[in-house]
């Protein structure tokens, strides 16, 4: 009796160790993005989505599909470095379902001195790809 409660013990702490560990890949990843955002890298803050036709970024204007039409809205949208303004981040929630998905929930806000601020909401869909956590969907507002 007590190795079989040991034992479910172990796997217990394992898994919440594991999301632990998740967790905060994930707000790594979120706070390498904000970095190169604000060093004015487009593409490096677009490798952390997933590389393919499945990615979807949903906005204002509708869904955009794929990563390279996402960045090529991007760049459009954010030409230089004064659209781009400095970048920052409010993680409110993180949400490892499963070990290989995860849903995050935040706000973003962008400072342009010249331009205006703007700002708003983001939800996105994670998925774990060969032990990397990658943007499979982006709704932001």
């Amino acid at each position: 009796m007590i190795t079989r409660i040991s034992l479910l013990f172990l796997i217990s702490f394992s898994a919440i160790a594991q999301a632990n560990s998740d967790e905060s890949s994930i707000r790594n990843l979120l706070a390498t993005q904000n970095k190169l955002w604000n060093q004015g890298d487009i593409p490096g803050f677009m490798a952390y989505y997933n590389h393919s036709e499945d990615l979807k970024f949903i906005g204002k204007n509708g869904i955009t599909q794929g990563w390279d039409a996402t960045l090529a809205r991007y760049l459009k949208s954010y030409p230089n470095q004064e659209a781009m303004g400095q970048l920052t981040f409010d993680i409110i929630e993180v949400d490892v379902t499963a070990s290989k998905t995860a849903w995050v929930i935040g706000k973003w806000h962008l400072a342009r001195p010249k331009l205006g601020d703007v700002g708003g909401h983001f939800t996105l869909l994670l998925k774990k790809v060969k032990g990397k956590w990658l943007i499979f969907r982006d709704h932001t507002s």
